[in-house]
C-alpha cells in the first residue's frame, strides 16, 4: 500500500539536464581478491578500440539528453591510469569535446592506484583538465597489501603522491580499508597515522565486504578467510572516526572524511539522488528518472556502440522508488536529508507527511534526530546505519 497521494504522483519530474558525468575504465593490471567491479586484466584488451567506442556513447548520449553545464566528472574503474600518455591525452579530448561545458568550478576526478602514475601520464592528466586525484591505497601494511591481491606497496604511494604534486595536483584523496583478512585495531590504527601524515584534503575509508564472484567470496566459503571479529570491526570503524575528527577531518559521509570545502562533490550528488550521465562498459546512469545499465564486456560494448546506446538494461524509476531512494542514500550524508530538496525533487510532497511511521520509530530508537533542514543519524545511527537505511526498503512501493 503506497503513502503517496495520487495528485503527488502525477507532478511533473523537474527537467533539467544532469550535471555529473561518471565515466567507467574497465581495465586493471591484476584483479584484486576482493573486487567485484566491473573490471578486466590489460593485457591483450582492445584499448583504443574501447576509447572510441566511448566517443560513440557519449556523441548518443548527448543527442538523447543534452547536457548543459558540467559541474562534476569521475573517471573510475577498473584502474583508469593504466592508460599510456598517450591514450589518456585521446580519452581527456573525447571528453571534452562531447561534454565542452564545463563549470568555471569543475570537480574533474580521476581513480589512480599507485605505482600508474609516472610523471608524464599525470601531466597529460592535468592538462587535459582533471584537477582531483583518488588513490586506492587500502593499507600502509606492506602484508596486508599483499595479501589483497593489490599490486603497489607503501613506497610506491609516496612517489605517486609526490609525483602528482610535482604535475600541479593539490586536490587528492586517499581510499583506506578495515576489516580487512588478519587485519587487527592496530594495523587499522597505523594505516590511519600514515595517511594523516600526508595532510591530504580527503580521505575515503571503507570496510571490506565479501562480494560474490570474487576470490574472498570463495575463500569465505571454503572457511579460509580470517577475518576479523564483529567487535573488532567495529573498534576499527570508531578509532577511524575519532582520529579523523582529532586531525580537523569532517565526517560528511559514512565512509567519507574532508577538509572543509574538500567534501567530494561528485559522490554527493549520488547521495542527494540526483541526475548523472553514465558511460563506459557496465556503467550506470540516471536521468529524467530513468536508471540504465550499460553492456558490461569489453568487446559486446565496443559493438553494440557502434549501432547506438549499449544498454544492458534500462527501467523507469517511479516515483515510490524515488523516495526512498533519497531517504537511503540522502541518510548517508552527516547532514542529512532535506525536506526542501525532497519537496522539489517530488513535486511539493512533504518529506514528514510521506515517511511519517518510520521517521516516528527512528527518532524514538534515538537512530535519527531532527535538524534545521531535516532529518540526520546520530551518532548511535551512524554505527547501524543499514538498519536505518533498511526501514525505507519497499516502504511505499510495496515490496516488503
Amino acid at each position: 500500500m503506497s503513502a503517496i497521494q495520487p495528485s503527488l504522483q502525477q507532478q511533473p519530474y523537474p527537467a533539467h539536464a544532469p550535471r555529473a558525468l561518471y565515466i567507467h575504465i574497465p581495465f586493471c593490471t591484476n584483479k584484486c581478491f576482493y573486487c567485484d567491479f566491473n573490471s578486466y586484466v590489460l593485457k591483450g584488451q582492445p584499448v583504443m578500440d574501447y576509447l572510441r567506442a566511448m566517443e560513440q556513447e557519449m556523441k548518443h548520449t548527448v543527442e538523447q539528453c543534452p547536457p548543459d553545464e558540467i559541474d562534476t566528472i569521475f573517471v573510475g574503474g577498473g584502474t583508469p591510469t593504466v592508460l599510456k600518455p598517450d591514450q589518456m591525452a585521446y580519452f581527456l579530448d573525447s571528453v571534452r569535446n562531447a561534454f565542452p561545458n564545463w563549470s568555471k568550478q569543475i570537480e574533474f576526478s580521476m581513480e589512480a592506484n599507485p605505482g600508474t602514475t609516472d610523471i608524464e601520464k599525470l601531466r597529460v592528466m592535468h592538462a587535459g583538465g582533471v584537477n582531483r586525484i583518488s588513490f586506492g591505497v587500502q593499507s600502509f601494511n606492506n602484508n596486508l597489501l599483499h595479501e589483497i591481491g593489490r599490486i603497489h606497496n607503501t613506497d610506491d604511494v609516496y612517489r605517486s603522491i609526490e609525483n602528482a604534486q610535482k604535475a600541479g595536483f593539490d586536490n587528492m584523496s586517499i581510499d583506506l580499508m578495515f576489516g580487512l583478512p588478519n587485519q587487527t585495531v592496530e594495523m587499522l590504527e597505523h594505516s590511519v597515522e600514515k595517511a594523516l601524515e600526508l595532510d591530504l584534503p580527503h580521505l575515503s575509508i571503507y570496510s571490506l565486504k565479501v562480494e560474490e564472484n570474487t576470490l574472498f567470496h570463495a575463500m569465505y566459503h571454503r572457511n579460509e578467510l580470517p577475518l576479523p571479529s564483529e567487535e573488532d570491526e567495529l573498534d576499527m570503524y570508531m578509532v577511524i572516526m575519532e582520529r579523523m575528527k582529532a586531525a580537523g577531518y569532517d565526517q560528511y559521509e559514512i565512509s567519507n572524511f574532508a577538509k572543509p570545502g574538500y567534501e567530494s562533490r561528485h559522490n554527493t550528488t549520488y547521495w542527494r539522488n540526483e541526475d548523472y550521465y553514465g558511460i563506459g562498459a557496465g556503467a550506470h546512469g540516471y536521468t529524467k528518472r530513468e536508471r540504465h545499465l550499460n553492456i558490461k564486456g569489453v568487446t559486446p560494448y565496443v559493438e553494440a556502440c557502434h549501432n547506438g546506446l549499449p544498454r544492458l538494461d534500462t527501467f523507469c524509476i517511479d516515483e515510490a522508488e524515488a523516495m526512498e531512494d533519497f531517504m537511503m542514500v540522502g541518510l548517508r550524508l552527516l547532514e542529512g536529508v532535506s525536506s526542501d530538496r525532497f519537496a522539489e525533487q517530488f513535486g511539493g510532497a512533504l518529506l514528514d507527511k510521506v515517511f511519517a511511521a518510520p521517521l516516528k520509530r527512528l527518532l524514538k530508537q534515538g537512530l535519527i534526530e531532527v535538524t534545521s533542514e531535516g532529518y540526520r543519524l546520530t551518532e548511535q545511527g551512524l554505527l547501524f546505519g543499514n538498519d536505518v537505511f533498511g526501514s525505507f526498503v519497499g516502504l511505499l512501493s510495496g515490496e516488503k
